[in-house]
């Protein structure tokens, strides 16, 4: 039982009483989580152990939407078990982001035929709406289930799954925090191109202000809600530029809105005049610091959730799984324009170490 889910949680952090769930900080045990951070960085070590046939992980994942966050962690999964020597075989359940009853269809299907399966990865359309399905494959014996693309266990399942991995939008806000204040100081005056209200926009944005206000004396002389969207972030920026001159930075809280950003700096002619950040580190945004056009973006090593997975797979199979943190968390860093192309080469191939640099084959 990871870290003792039973007994979470194991630590209380400010406003616990006030969310149906708990944060990593709450339900990881110390040491753990870095620790592991440090083996999925690492080089694999074999599996131990032997196997008289091939374990069977079923994956239940919006793998049919554009993104190619599902694509990039099967492979870094799947070449990670290869390289940890482990025989493997597995059963892919695809949906889009959208089709929450297909996956109700697919994790009644696994429950049903759990005698088959030796793992499960879940990774839901939504979390509130696929807690039920979550609960149902975390009770199925002799299947672990791990969760992809969430961090924020809930509190009212009658059981946990094994393991919850993804990448933590307030660890990246606050590690961009530190950056900028160590960078450009205190009392700066910036603005910032939003998401869409909610947890992702409120740790990515919300927690970045909050830091750099507390920390750094900053002032946020404007905020726009360009819902995630390229456009959204031309328009926020082109208003900023034109009636916020006095903010000399520009945050942006995703790749979509960074690029509109950049758009309209450079039809404007002030990309280097005014500090931009994105988010994700995503090849689009590494390009546009290789040409001059961006200044700094917290960079996911995007393969890092595909690679823990995989370690997490030999861990239980080695019969250690109290080792695991709870939640894993991957990696994020910051990439920047003082980096030289080696460096920031160098970033992305980490980044990429599995699934490769570049577009992939859809």
């Amino acid at each position: 039982m990871a870290d003792g889910r039973a007994k979470l949680p194991l630590f209380e952090l400010p406003g616990i009483d006030d969310r149906d769930y708990w944060m990593p900080g709450e339900v990881n045990a110390e040491g753990k989580l870095e620790a592991m951070q440090a083996v999925v960085g690492s080089e694999a070590v074999k599996f131990s152990g032997t196997q008289d046939d091939p374990i069977q992980i079923a994956l239940i994942y919006p793998s049919a939407d554009t993104s190619d966050f599902w694509a990039r962690n099967y492979i870094a999964m799947t070449k990670r078990l290869e390289e940890l020597d482990v025989e493997f075989k597995t059963t892919e359940f695809a949906s889009r982001q959208i089709e929450h009853s297909l996956q109700l269809t697919y994790a009644n299907q696994v429950v049903q035929d759990a005698d088959l399966y030796d793992f499960v990865i879940f990774g839901p359309s939504e979390l509130a709406i696929q807690a039920d399905n979550i609960d149902k494959m975390a009770q199925s014996d002799g299947v672990s289930t791990f969760v992809w693309a969430f961090h924020t266990p809930l509190k009212d399942l009658k059981a946990q799954p094994d393991a919850w991995f993804d990448f933590s939008s307030a660890a990246g806000a606050l590690t961009m925090c530190d950056y900028m204040l160590g960078r450009l100081g205190n009392d700066v005056t910036m603005a910032m191109s939003r998401g869409i209200p909610g947890i992702t926009d409120n740790q990515r944005s919300g927690d970045f202000k909050a830091c750099v206000e507390e920390k750094g004396n900053w002032t946020t002389a404007y905020e726009h809600y360009g819902e995630y969207q390229r456009e959204g972030g031309f328009e926020g920026t082109s208003l900023i530029m034109q009636a916020y001159p006095e903010a000399k930075i520009i945050h942006n809280a995703n790749t979509a809105m960074a690029m509109g950003s950049v758009e309209a700096q450079v039809a404007m002619g002030k990309e280097k005049e005014i500090f931009s950040t994105g988010w994700c580190g995503t090849g689009l945004e590494l390009d546009a610091i290789r040409r001059g056009e961006w200044d700094a973006t917290p960079m996911r090593m995007g393969d890092d959730v595909g690679a823990a997975t995989a370690e997490a797979i030999q861990v239980h199979m080695e019969d250690r799984a109290d080792e695991l943190p709870f939640v894993f968390l991957g990696r994020i860093t910051v990439a920047h324009d003082q980096m030289s192309a080696e460096e920031i080469d160098a970033l992305e191939q980490e980044a990429f170490r599995f699934s490769g640099v570049g577009a992939l084959e859809r």
